[in-house]
């Protein structure tokens, strides 16, 4: 059974609460002190790791209606985008704010230069930025077919954002390659694509 218009604008409704409430908790739990001794790195791989959760969600829609039959899924994969790029802006601003400090911005491209995995993830975010900016129709109504090859470049992210998370970790463990490795299925589910990028 495929899903009509109306089923699909309670889905956006359910995903834009999957995607709102976890910034409640954040706040709650932070007010409740229910962080580690380090909070801001609380904070920083909590807003990373949505970043990364609505990234691969969003790389899912393309295939799931395809595959399922649900031509109508589509219309969800723009709001996922556009709190993808809200999460990786909030995990941004936290390392900013809470590992510089707001009188030590003018370090960060310091920092980003002699940490590369800084520089992997502020390339993500700035492809998320131009991914959430050209995401509505107006957009892609000017751009034309270069709207299509821009927004190519969330494949460019699913690459690099994994890999800014497994180098960011002093100690690895199972949840980043976990997240990679969904990274790298939902690339490998598109390889009729790249191959023909590739030819």
């Amino acid at each position: 059974m495929r899903l009509n218009a109306k089923q699909i604008v309670w889905l956006k409704v359910a995903l834009h609460l999957a995607a709102f409430l976890p910034l409640v908790w954040l706040f709650w739990a932070g007010s409740q002190g229910y962080f580690s001794a380090d909070p801001a790195k609380d904070i920083q791989h909590f807003t990373g790791r949505m970043a990364l959760k609505l990234l691969l969600a969003t790389l899912l829609i393309s295939p799931l209606a395809r595959y399922a039959k649900q031509p109508l899924l589509i219309r969800t994969r723009r709001l996922l985008g556009v709190w993808c790029f809200a999460w990786a802006t909030l995990h941004l601003t936290s390392y900013a704010l809470l590992e510089l400090g707001i009188h030590n911005l003018g370090l960060l491209g310091q920092e980003v230069v002699t940490r590369p995995y800084l520089m992997l993830g502020l390339i993500s975010w700035v492809i998320l930025l131009a991914l959430a900016a050209t995401s509505f129709q107006r957009a892609q109504r000017k751009l034309g077919p270069k709207w299509q090859k821009l927004h190519n470049f969330v494949y460019l992210v699913a690459i690099l954002a994994p890999i800014h998370y497994l180098w960011s970790v002093k100690i690895l463990s199972p949840q980043p390659v976990l997240y990679a490795l969904a990274a790298l299925a939902l690339l490998a589910w598109r390889y009729k694509k790249f191959r023909q990028w590739w030819r």
